[in-house]
């Protein structure tokens, strides 16, 4: 869909309108922003370009109102973002968003209904999106916190691997919980051991296999898999019965405990499994079962003890 070309002047009553309802508020607006995105944010709004999608109703006949609303609603959106995700989110938008500029556009390729919003590419934008024919529509929307995560989740940066919505997941589900997993698992053992996500790796092999609707579960169910170890150790009392710590302390003498994902076919279950090579414990699974079964992944390490 081409963009219509901007409308040379507007109406008087609509100057007047957009002098009043919008340019005497946006600096109000690029302050409240900074303050809540933590950096200084700028806000490009062509009016003259809006106004020529203008059909009827508040569009047509308050465009200084309606811009106002969509971006005070985008205010109002974005910091639900940062009392959501807090300040480790509130840092990854503003990496993925680096010209600091909250933007408006026509939804090009149709994506939204109503209204919505992009990272544009290469410039770095946050852009509001809005349907043609649908201008003013849903405007307290057009940021709303899902569409903003699908939005960061599209965009990427140098310094950023995987993506958005994988990092939040192990921010706030594996981050937020190994720690108790890593005390029992130390405390039944005797000794520390390392655990090993391998969040970059198990990501690429996920991507590259085509899985659907993982993203959003990779810590929680990287956290779930070594927890599912430590609850081995529990079961088998390793703190309280020296046979099966020894046991296991000589089978992983390189005191590490590895979750991984492997090619199909290279495991002799078929949903996961555990197997100890060179020293360290892996725990793993295939693409495909990624997440089916996890409780399970210990179940056999007697066997190799």
């Amino acid at each position: 869909m081409s963009r219509l070309p901007p409308v040379e002047k507007l109406p008087l009553a609509l100057r007047k309108n957009v002098r009043d309802d919008w340019e005497s508020k946006k600096p109000e607006f690029e302050k409240s922003l900074s303050t809540i995105l933590g950096e200084p944010w700028t806000i490009d709004i062509n009016p003259n370009q809006v106004y020529a999608y203008a059909v009827d109703g508040y569009a047509k006949e308050s465009l200084g109102s309606m811009l106002a609303a969509y971006v005070s609603g985008a205010e109002y959106q974005l910091k639900y973002f940062v009392e959501k995700h807090g300040d480790a989110g509130r840092k990854e938008l503003n990496t993925l968003c680096p010209a600091r500029v909250l933007a408006m556009d026509l939804d090009t390729e149709g994506k939204f209904s109503y209204c919505g919003c992009e990272v544009s590419s290469p410039d770095g934008k946050l852009v509001m999106l809005f349907r043609e024919g649908n201008l003013g529509t849903n405007i307290d929307h057009a940021v709303a916190v899902d569409t903003l995560v699908q939005a960061l989740n599209a965009a990427s940066a140098a310094s950023l691997p995987m993506s958005f919505v994988a990092r939040l997941s192990i921010r706030e589900a594996y981050d937020a919980e190994i720690t108790k997993t890593r005390a029992q698992i130390d405390a039944a053992l005797g000794r520390e051991i390392a655990l090993e996500p391998n969040f970059e790796a198990n990501f690429a092999k996920l991507t590259a296999a085509g899985v659907d609707d993982w993203q959003h579960n990779l810590g929680y169910f990287t956290q779930r898999y070594l927890q599912a170890f430590a609850d081995w150790l529990v079961s088998n009392k390793a703190a309280e019965d020296e046979m099966v710590r020894e046991g296991v302390n000589e089978a992983v003498d390189k005191a590490k405990v590895a979750f991984r994902i492997v090619d199909e076919g290279s495991m002799k279950s078929t949903y996961n499994e555990c197997v100890i090579e060179d020293g360290v414990l892996y725990l793993q699974t295939v693409p495909q079962y990624f997440g089916t079964n996890i409780d399970y992944v210990a179940e056999k390490l007697m066997d190799q003890l």
